[in-house]
């Protein structure tokens, strides 16, 4: 099984490293469908066939963005920061302490911009943590 999974990433990954995204822009406080790697212990997991995951773009630095994961499963610590409905029709929460840097072809498909609010206190807090 492990295996299998293995390959399927690596022919997605292709797919990803010959994908055009001349014509296609990022701005921070979007939150978009990213292609990620399987998850190594702690790190967010990525959902369904396409290795997706909601990612929050925070910054871009040079050639790539710094993004944060997101998730509907939420945990009693400060690590976590609340969003409400309107982003996914039900809760969701940004997993401050998962952030890293990602090429815009990971990049698959906008699904919201948050508010100015939100984005300032998110921002704050990772700041805080670290």
């Amino acid at each position: 099984m492990e295996i299998e999974i293995f390959d399927k990433w690596n022919e997605l990954k292709k797919e990803i490293h010959d994908k055009n995204t001349d014509n296609i822009y990022f701005k921070e406080s979007e939150i978009w469908w990213a292609s990620i790697w399987k998850n190594i212990k702690s790190e967010s997991f990525w959902k369904w066939e396409s290795f997706r995951r909601p990612v929050l773009v925070l910054n871009r630095i040079w050639a790539v963005y710094l993004i944060v994961s997101m998730t509907t499963k939420w945990k009693d610590s400060e690590f976590y920061y609340k969003l409400d409905e309107r982003y996914f029709n039900k809760i969701s929460f940004v997993t401050l302490s998962q952030f890293k840097t990602i090429d815009k072809k990971r990049f698959i498909k906008k699904i919201w911009k948050i508010n100015e609010i939100d984005f300032i206190e998110i921002k704050r807090r990772i700041k805080h943590l670290f």
